[in-house]
């Protein structure tokens, strides 16, 4: 038996092969790399390569091949590599990339650059840039490619084949046709299998899936990834306002559509994320400005600072109470901070249902959530009241009542912190707020001044009498 031997390229390898090609200029050797080598893993081993360097080898390619590769670049660093390119080249890019990523490219030039571009593209790049760098971030129509195969219902599957096979080779999937009129309204879809397998002389109309799956142009991008999700698809065309279509989403950007909500939603329920700005929240550590960065951080951190001072405030006001029963003071810190990690842990599951369509935004699934989460915070609250009880048994020797003080307190704000975790997404949702922006420290920060009116409220209640007598005396 013939040995097969791989010809992938290892990590090592490619490192070696990208320092020498940036100082031999190969333009053969880095065209033969280019096309062994997929793009991802290129762009990886050119992150050590200087912007001057990595300009040089992209000269040496193709212009569509050179095209490809750059798309797969991070926007921080095609920012740097288009400022680093010359024109003529510039233009190219903007020519050959996929109709999506020009169009997010578009939108991150300059004023400047852009109306040094423009007349320099032919009149269809330049109006498809226009048409879909005007839909805001955060929309479908920002994701969305005009790289598609469409066909006329009228057409016989023959000619549509034969139409396919002449627009396909620009296209970005032609798995799925879309049937459009003569007005561009989408009228319906057929698989490319359908096709191949229909007869010749059938029209398209006869062959072609109805009322098709459709998005929005303005409707959030999120949206779109749902719906490709739920009904399996490939692309899911789009509709601008007066039902023309303009382009698909396909499911690898709906992968990354979910993938950036993701990160969204971790840096809004982080904290790292004003009100208002829910939604559009895609914060690079290393190259997003600073008055950005420091925007969307000072807001919570601002709100978080008026909840301590409060919370401050209040337990400075318990002095005597403090000053004749010290050991109170101990355990300010466990029991708040449990009302607070409770609180987080429900909100996030929460927010992980609403995400998942599992949870709406209706009385029903209120009472759901609601009746699923009681017993679980009054289950955690007994099991963390009597951990913390035994535990200050030990550790400090306090008496019965300082016991029961700390184990009801523990157990009301565990359980109180879990219920109002649980709550709060749905009040977000209400009043037209991300869930998401309920940020984790905010709760936290809820938590510890409900959880020390609650401390020194059981403390007043239980403790009444022994206060009175060391008053008295």
């Amino acid at each position: 038996m013939t040995e097969l031997k791989s010809t992938a390229i290892t990590r090592e390898d490619l490192l070696f092969a990208v320092r020498t090609l940036t100082r031999s200029r190969d333009a053969v050797g880095f065209a033969h790399l280019v096309k062994r080598t997929h793009p991802s893993d290129l762009v990886e081993a050119l992150e050590s390569a200087s912007i001057e360097d990595t300009v040089a080898l992209l000269l040496l390619l193709a212009a569509p091949q050179r095209a490809e590769l750059f798309a797969h670049f991070p926007p921080a660093r095609q920012d740097e590599l288009l400022r680093a390119m010359p024109r003529e080249a510039v233009v190219q890019l903007f020519e050959h990339m996929p109709s999506d990523d020009r169009a997010d490219l578009f939108n991150r030039l300059g004023e400047e650059a852009r109306q040094k571009l423009l007349p320099a593209l032919a009149k269809v790049e330049r109006d498809d840039i226009l048409k879909l760098a005007s839909y805001p971030e955060g929309t479908v129509g920002s994701v969305t490619t005009s790289d598609y195969v469409y066909v006329a219902p009228e057409m016989t599957v023959a000619e549509a084949l034969a139409h396919v096979r002449a627009t396909a080779p620009d296209k970005e999937t032609i798995y799925v046709i879309y049937v459009l009129d003569q007005h561009f309204r989408l009228r319906g879809t057929v698989s490319l299998r359908d096709l191949l397998l229909a007869d010749d002389k059938a029209t398209v109309a006869e062959v072609m899936r109805r009322d098709p799956v459709f998005a929005r142009a303005t409707w959030p991008r999120l949206k779109a990834a749902e719906l490709i999700r739920r009904y399996g698809l490939l692309a899911l065309p789009v509709v601008n306002g007066g039902d023309k279509m303009i382009g698909i989403v396909t499911v690898d950007d709906a992968m990354e559509i979910e993938k950036r909500e993701d990160a969204s939603q971790l840096a809004r329920f982080g904290g790292t994320a004003a009100l208002t700005s829910a939604g559009s929240v895609d914060l690079d550590i290393l190259n997003t400005p600073f008055k950005r960065m420091f925007g969307v951080r000072v807001f919570w951190l601002v709100v978080l600072t008026f909840f301590g001072i409060l919370t401050s405030t209040f337990v400075a006001e318990q002095e005597e109470l403090l000053s004749q029963v010290i050991v109170l003071a101990a355990f300010i810190a466990p029991i708040v901070d449990m009302g607070g990690n409770t609180g987080s842990q429900s909100a996030t599951l929460v927010i992980r249902a609403m995400a998942l369509g599992e949870v709406k935004l209706k009385w029903r699934d209120l009472w759901r959530v609601i009746r699923r989460e009681l017993p679980v915070a009054a289950a955690l609250g007994v099991v963390i009241a009597l951990l913390e009880a035994v535990l200050a048994y030990f550790s400090k020797g306090v008496g019965p009542d300082v016991l029961l003080v700390v184990g009801l307190a523990m157990l009301t704000c565990t359980a109180l912190g879990g219920i109002i975790g649980a709550l709060l997404p749905f009040a977000a949702r209400r009043i037209g707020t991300d869930p998401a922006t309920l940020s984790s420290p905010l709760i936290t920060s809820v938590m510890d001044l409900v959880g020390v009116f609650i401390y020194f409220g059981i403390a007043y209640v239980v403790m009444g009498d022994t206060l009175r007598q060391a008053a008295g005396a």
